[in-house]
């Protein structure tokens, strides 16, 4: 995420794929299907010209304006594609379009005939927790000749399909990219060959393509994340935590291969949130007498008492001459010259398996929902685009873009430019890579900086505190600071509760949930004249503050207090840590993605217990606070059909049409329904109110019954996100405290009292941004403790269509496209 995004990547091909990456792929792809009528009442849905600079409501279509839909996957499955097939047939239908499964991939829209099925409403429900894909996917050699492609071409043609959504990988983008290059010659063919009449031809004059990156890899470029890389990440780290358990009983080495072989991102990731020893990632291989280097880490890490020692090999690792890098040689390495007990496990197909993380679904269901819109707004000029992530926004990128990007990665690493290599894979990878080089291994500067850094935890727990705190921890010595831990909040800091940590003091911090350092709610506004003399009594320099909405507030507090008390002038920043996403200044919240992970696999089994029992419905109540965060994410991670927050005022009559809608629904095949409210959404309207009104409103027809999550939101380990992003931010943190006392140094002594001294570092949207804690007063609403302006509120409309409800979509922050090669730098060659 660092600064930014969710790592953007390029996927590597061997030279044999690479020359033949411009032909179509013959692995499996997922497409979807729409053709467009030409009728005057669809004009401003699908003849806007993209980009748009106006705000255009789309509204629901008549059904008699028939929009044909056809999926088909392409590649390996992956978690998270059915997300996004539910997603994509159901706004398609939402538009008043026609929707059609292809099934088996490429190879479906061959054969034709039953492989292109009509979809509908019901068919794409209790998909969302599935792993693979529900369509099927496989390998296509028909498609790789003219002939195959004809065909394919008339069997869409004879169902007046003019629109395709493929989700795979770079090979089966590029493929569907071709054939949309030479649909007017196929169309001329068929036309010669009497297989279609002109009529069916010149109805079906072009071909429009949108793609969705379907990769565990996170191989393509122009991407933060592609679907199905952060369940793999999932069940990477899964097993990662099991190995150490009994690796630090044993004192053992444990080698972890993991897939990648073309791209190191997984490894990468699974390095930075288990703090490894090593990584090998092929856009980087070691350098020469990496053997020696290697052995010397390993050795030193036990001498500073640590019981067991990580490594990490992506399957593609090499050396700089371009030789493989196996867990077998490196085990044979450690055993041979250290004598320690090594083990080696290969993670192989576990990862691409499993339940999908509530990241990839909301990630699978924003993606279709614009890949929808890309289609309908798509002229006969438009480029074939893939939609994407770029922070936390959607974005439309040109196809052949990225997989020209994806090539030149190639190209550096075969030509030997790694570092070039890293570049092209994106700055977010360029941050990952840097960050844990700093992290991995104590390097301090040979003179200390004799500056004092504070840590403390602030508000409830969450799982990704520790993460950030050891980062910050490690990145303040190697930056030659003194680190101080202060336990239990500002009581701690109040009482002299301070002491030295160290770099071995938070080893193996990063999968712990929860708070080690401690932490209460408590503010600092009674205690300041306890603060500032322990902030002078142990020679304080800078603080950071990690915690939620009390952390902020505590930190302005800190900072209104500077007129009368000197010592509080230091630089300050606050990193947010959270389950309920309710800091001023940051999109994202440490721990918020634990808690949304606890409450979609829990919202699973319950709905698994509703279509068990059938004519049932659950009401579960989430935590956040005011911050409706969880509920509405939870909501489109689980498929509920309604999510009561506070931010978004609701009424009697808007809980009879709730009521109303869950009849109508028990009148289909799914006959179950999942309601989620925040816990403070509303005084009157709670949650025994709700179970009561729906239970006496649905006598007869449905049962209810009620759930409230409570305190294992705030419980587990920490997702494979949050460790990433807690140690990102913690060393970025301590990275601009350096910089800052820097700036503050006068006369011998630090003085901080600048409103830019103190900031919340937050992601905004794209980029991981410092705002000074004074500046975003004006923007949070401290009766509610919540932000003012809430970007994921603009994605609720999502959850309610895809719960089939009949509203207006607002796309008013419309989605350009950007181009990918023109925003990077050229790089020497």
């Amino acid at each position: 995420m660092e600064g930014e995004k969710r790592p953007p990547h390029a996927q590597l091909l061997s030279g044999e794929t690479r020359a033949s990456a411009c032909q179509p792929s013959t692995t499996q792809a997922h497409t979807v299907a729409f053709s467009v009528p030409e009728h005057p009442g669809a004009e401003v849905v699908h003849k806007t010209h993209s980009p748009i600079k106006t705000p255009v409501l789309y509204p629901r279509l008549f059904s008699s304006y028939l929009l044909p839909v056809n999926r088909s996957s392409h590649l390996k499955v992956r978690m998270g594609m059915n997300a996004a097939v539910r997603a994509t047939v159901r706004v398609g239908l939402y538009t008043g379009a026609k929707v059609y499964f292809v099934h088996e991939g490429y190879q479906g829209l061959v054969d034709g005939g039953d492989h292109i099925r009509l979809a509908t409403w019901e068919s794409v429900s209790m998909m969302l927790q599935l792993g693979g894909t529900v369509i099927g996917s496989a390998r296509c050699k028909d498609f790789r000749s003219r002939e195959g492609r004809m065909t394919a071409a008339r069997n869409l043609v004879k169902l007046g399909i003019t629109n395709l959504c493929v989700i795979g990988g770079d090979g089966s983008l590029t493929g569907a990219n071709e054939f949309r290059t030479e649909w007017s010659g196929l169309l001329a063919d068929l036309v010669k060959a009497d297989k279609i009449t002109d009529a069916e031809a010149k109805q079906s004059s072009h071909l429009n393509i949108v793609g969705m990156v379907g990769s565990i890899d996170n191989d393509f470029c122009g991407t933060d994340m592609t679907i199905g890389t952060d369940s793999a990440l999932h069940r990477i780290i899964e097993v990662v935590d099991a190995i150490t358990t009994t690796a630090q009983s044993h004192q053992r080495t444990f080698i972890l291969e993991v897939m990648g072989r073309h791209c190191g991102y997984l490894a990468l990731v699974t390095a930075l949130a288990c703090g490894a020893d090593w990584v090998f990632i092929p856009e980087m291989p070691p350098d020469e007498g990496w053997e020696d280097h290697l052995c010397r880490r390993l050795t030193n890490q036990r001498a500073r008492g640590s019981r067991l020692n990580v490594i990490i090999v992506a399957e593609g690792a090499m050396s700089r001459d371009g030789q493989p890098i196996t867990s077998e040689q490196i085990k044979k390495l450690v055993t041979d010259r250290l004598g320690f007990d090594t083990r080696t496990t290969v993670l192989g197909h576990v990862q691409r398996g499993g339940t999908p993380s509530a990241f990839d679904r909301i990630l699978g269901s924003r993606m279709g929902v614009e890949a929808v819109m890309a289609l309908l707004e798509a002229t006969p000029d438009t480029p074939a685009c893939v939609v994407s992530l770029s922070g936390n926004q959607a974005v439309r990128l040109p196809l052949m873009e990225c997989v020209q990007v994806t090539k030149d990665v190639t190209a550096a690493m075969a030509e030997g430019r790694f570092e070039d290599a890293i570049k092209l894979r994106g700055k977010s990878f360029e941050n990952n890579w840097n960050t844990y080089k700093m992290l991995a291994h104590i390097n301090p500067p040979d003179v200390k900086s004799n500056i004092n850094v504070a840590i403390m935890n602030i508000g409830a727990p969450c799982a990704g505190m520790n993460a950030a705190v050891r980062a910050a921890v490690r990145m303040g010595i190697i930056q030659g600071h003194n680190m101080l831990a202060i336990h239990d909040g500002f009581d701690g800091l109040a009482q002299g509760q301070i002491e030295p940590i160290t770099w071995t003091s938070v080893s193996g911090w990063t999968g712990k949930g929860g708070s080690m350092l401690g932490t209460k709610r408590s503010q600092p506004g009674k205690m300041l004249e306890e603060i500032s003399q322990n902030i002078a009594k142990f020679s304080i320099h800078a603080l950071v503050i990690i915690g939620g909405f009390e952390a902020y507030v505590g930190g302005l507090e800190m900072v209104q207090a500077r007129e009368k008390y000197e010592e509080m002038c230091i630089p300050i920043v606050v990193i947010p840590a959270t389950v309920s996403n309710n800091v001023p200044g940051s999109d994202f919240s440490i721990g918020a993605d634990t808690a949304l992970n606890t409450i979609t696999s829990t919202c699973d089994r319950i709905k698994q217990s509703a279509a068990g029992t059938k004519r049932r419905v659950f009401i579960v109540e989430t935590m956040g606070g005011y911050c409706g965060y969880l509920a509405t994410m939870a909501g489109l991670a689980a498929g509920a059909d309604a999510a009561y927050i506070f931010e978004e005022k609701f009424a009697i009559k808007d809980l009879e049409v709730n009521v109303q809608h869950l009849l109508e629904k028990m009148k289909t095949t799914v006959k179950r329904g999942l309601i989620l409210r925040n816990e403070k959404s509303n005084a009157n309207y709670t949650t025994d109110f709700i179970f009561n009104l729906y239970s006496e409103e649905g006598k007869g027809i449905f049962d209810c019954r009620k759930n409230v999550l409570g305190h294992m939101q705030q419980g587990g380990t920490p997702t494979p996100f949050d460790r990433n992003f807690g140690t990102k931010m913690g060393a970025k943190s301590v990275l601009w405290l350096t910089e800052k006392l820097k700036e503050c140094y006068r006369h011998g002594r630090i003085f901080a009292n600048t409103p830019d001294s103190a900031c919340v570092l937050g992601m905004r949207k794209r980029a991981l941004t410092f705002q000074p804690l004074a500046d975003l007063k004006e923007d949070t609403d401290f009766e509610h403790r919540i932000p003012k302006t809430q970007w994921w509120l603009k994605i609720r409309p999502i959850m309610k269509i895809l719960a089939k409800y009949d509203i207006k979509l607002d796309t008013s922050e419309h989605t350009d496209m950007e181009h990918v090669i023109k925003k990077r730098s050229p790089l020497g060659k």
